[in-house]
């Protein structure tokens, strides 16, 4: 479960704020994917990273009740004096796993070679990509937080990605950002809007997304 109380976020632009939560009540539960949709701009990848715990609310709490996996694919908490053998070191003591499980995943699954010994700064951004993708498949988490990404590398790549993670969702739930009605219907059974720093959630997906088109004039 995931809950937020009274949770409030809001940047400033140019002396103006904009809001992306206004006193959000609200609770995921467990054995439910969601699909997040909203306008460009509206807040949902900030939504994504508050629950990640990469990014705090102004005011109120998040609480989260088992392994939440930072987003999918995200790389930005490593530094790239980094190697790939110290990521895993990283993530395996931040959550608390066996490394050397961690560390022989990630070896094997991002065929980096020579270069899991290499300083990430090193790394083409494909050989990035890899290596954090392989990172958060290398843990069974309770709940994926996906902003957009699900596959990562060429054609071959991307399918052995979208094979481990159809692994995962046998056992983990999944909160989603994405652009694409096919992928959120592909990965979610349930829905929530968030608009003007509010967010609805439908425990029905084709009425989310119905809703959705209607707010977007489709």
């Amino acid at each position: 479960m995931i809950k937020f109380q009274d949770v409030v976020k809001r940047y400033k632009t140019q002396g103006i704020s904009k809001w992306v939560l206004r006193g959000l009540n609200l609770e995921f539960e467990r054995g439910r994917s969601v699909g997040i949709l909203g306008r460009n701009g509206a807040g949902k990848s900030t939504i994504v990273r508050m629950i990640a715990g990469a990014e705090d609310p102004d005011f109120g709490t998040i609480t989260r009740d088992g392994l939440i996996s930072w987003p999918l694919g995200f790389g930005g908490a490593l530094s790239g004096t980094m190697t790939g053998y110290d990521a895993c070191m990283f993530v395996s003591r931040l959550y608390a796993v066996d490394a050397r499980h961690v560390i022989s995943f990630v070896q094997d699954f991002s065929e980096l070679g020579h270069y899991f010994y290499e300083p990430v700064n090193s790394y083409s951004s494909g050989m990035r990509a890899k290596l954090n993708f392989g990172l958060s498949m290398s843990i069974d988490f309770d709940c994926y937080l996906i902003d957009e990404i699900t596959a990562v590398g060429d054609s071959r790549f991307k399918a052995k990605c979208l094979e481990v993670f159809a692994e995962r969702r046998k056992r983990s739930d999944i909160i989603m950002v994405s652009h694409s009605e096919n992928t959120i219907r592909q990965y979610c059974d349930m829905g929530a809007i968030l608009e003007d720093g509010l967010v609805r959630l439908y425990s029905d997906l084709d009425e989310a997304i119905f809703d959705y088109k209607k707010l977007m004039g489709a």
